[in-house]
């Protein structure tokens, strides 16, 4: 399932009938729901052992490897740009390699694939040399691994927890019921940090749609690979969550794993990462250019001043002062002082009345505001589109550049643009902005109602104008190519409606309604749009 599927899932159990028609069996039934749940919820979790961020880090062969970069410039971040899945992955596992006191890793999902073995056979052999290991995974499809949880927290050099966890014992679509409020909030963050000398932090979960690796279903995505002043600000976020009450150990929630279930995990996981699927990133580990340079300490980082934003792991108990502490809130300063250009690039994008306005309010201040997410065709999420539908003419007719992700280029062999490496693929799943050619941002962080003001969300900001400046010219030459630009056009009875121009060499073809899509999903949108669940998207 992609991380997409939980908001179906949620919009599922939100749609509330105009008049509720409240009988005693209804009545009856949730009493009995009440019950169950109430007596076989959570276990308490007190296994739950406060630990940190070495701080060592420093005097490891990675610390001293990347020591000769950053000697020469003190208090900034050195930023590698992670544009293709191959790379991402082979930063991941190459970091796990050259590990020697800690490996800290937080994401919403982590699937039992041919990436996820072969990270997890990384993360195993890390431990056995002595490699402390630390895995936060939040649990809305944990319970589907816990048999892989509970074996790898049964190593001595390894914890698992799981972050606002389901109840082992009650099924999960009841819990989404008597347990809404607190299921909805969830850990959507993604960082991955090694010997707290070097973090990546971005859009990827663990999973062969995020690399690559999965011929039916490719994510466009994006992560920073960071050094320097900005990692110790990814450890502190990191412990904040591993240390909140709301993660629980994977040993608490599940029975715990023997000796032999840890061994027979070793021997799963040694056989899966040497199947044929795996031939590309195994080689790619040991010859990539990026792998070699990693080795040598010789990476070319661009260098920045950066910081780390992220929400709260408190977010869902948080009281009325909690808006101020939300990472839109932390990067909402920067934005407001765009004077020229502002480019979002988002999967999911549904700003909000708030948002749209904001938005507005920079276009009509002379700022250029484009906008890239993904249309209907591309768009895994039917809900989500529907909430980003109802905005698309207001920002048009303030001035605001709206393009959506042509999905039909992924037929297109070869056709890979450096903003969204892999466009040939078939949904946009990175989540970015430019600012003012100065400024970029990359995190987890959905431009949507659910990631600003419900989940747990992560990223980086970095002030570099030569990075940041590339990716937006390459943008503004290259984005009619690869996405549809919307435009509104008045009809002869004075109505307005949106039109989809896509270039093709050339020609331009104009599409009177949603490209690439039939009537039925049309009229899904369509309907969606009536129901009150924005708030949940």
């Amino acid at each position: 399932m992609s991380e997409s599927e939980s908001q179906q899932l949620l919009f599922r159990f939100s749609v509330k009938p105009e008049r509720p028609v409240i009988s005693l069996t209804i009545i009856l039934i949730g009493f009995c729901l009440l019950l169950i749940t109430g007596c076989a919820g959570l276990p308490k979790n007190v296994n739950l052992n406060p630990t940190y961020a070495i701080r060592d880090g420093q005097e490891t062969a990675l610390g001293m490897a990347l020591d000769k970069q950053l000697v020469d410039h003190h208090g900034q971040s050195g930023i590698f740009l992670l544009n293709n899945g191959l790379d991402a992955f082979v930063a991941r596992a190459l970091l796990t390699r050259m590990a020697e006191r800690s490996i800290d890793l937080q994401y919403y999902v982590f699937h039992q694939d041919t990436v996820g073995h072969l990270l997890i056979n990384e993360l195993l052999m890390a431990a056995d040399r002595g490699v402390r290991v630390r895995m936060l995974i939040d649990d809305m499809y944990g319970s589907e691994a816990d048999d892989v949880w509970t074996a790898l927290d049964g190593h001595p050099n390894i914890d698992v927890r799981l972050f606002n966890p389901f109840s082992r014992s009650v099924p999960k679509s009841l819990q989404w019921i008597t347990r809404f409020k607190d299921l909805n909030h969830r850990m959507h963050s993604k960082s991955f940090t090694v010997d707290n000398q070097a973090t990546i932090l971005g859009g990827r979960n663990i999973g062969d749609e995020y690399f690559e690796a999965n011929p039916k279903v490719a994510f466009v995505d994006l992560d920073v690979l960071a050094i320097g002043a900005v990692v110790p600000e990814a450890s502190k976020a990191f412990d904040q969550y591993w240390n909140s009450e709301n993660a629980y150990p994977a040993s608490v929630l599940a029975r715990p794993a023997t000796s032999e279930q840890l061994a027979e995990l070793k021997d799963k996981i040694e056989q899966a990462s040497q199947e044929k699927d795996t031939t590309r990133y195994v080689e790619a580990l040991k010859s990539s250019e990026l792998a070699s340079t990693l080795r040598q300490g010789s990476a070319r980082f661009e260098w920045a001043q950066a910081r780390v934003m992220y929400d709260s792991p408190e977010k869902k108990a948080r009281g009325e002062n909690w808006k101020a502490e939300l990472l839109l809130s932390q990067l909402l300063p920067y934005l407001e002082k765009v004077t020229d250009e502002l480019i979002i690039v988002n999967p999911y994008f549904v700003p909000g009345k708030k948002g749209a306005d904001a938005l507005c309010g920079l276009s009509e201040n002379g700022v250029k505001v484009s906008i890239l997410t993904n249309s209907l065709a591309s768009n895994d999420v039917t809900a989500v589109h529907a909430g980003y539908a109802r905005y698309r003419k207001k920002l048009l007719k303030c001035g605001v550049a709206l393009y959506e992700l042509n999905e039909d280029i992924r037929k297109k062999a070869g056709n890979t643009h450096a903003w969204v490496p892999g466009l040939s693929k078939s949904s946009l799943h990175a989540k970015t902005m430019a600012l003012d050619k100065k400024a970029m941002f990359v995190g987890s962080m959905n431009f949507d109602q659910r990631s600003l003001n419900i989940n747990n969300e992560i990223g980086i900001l970095f002030f570099n104008p030569e990075i940041t400046g590339k990716k937006a010219q390459f943008f503004v030459e290259n984005i009619e190519e690869a996405a549809f630009r919307l435009a509104l056009k008045t009809n002869n009875n004075g109505s307005e409606s949106i039109q989809w121009h896509l270039k093709e060499g050339d020609k331009e073809i104009v599409y009177e309604s949603e490209p690439h899509v039939g009537f039925w999903r049309k009229l899904k949108v369509g309907l969606i749009r009536l129901l009150p669940v924005e708030s949940l998207l």
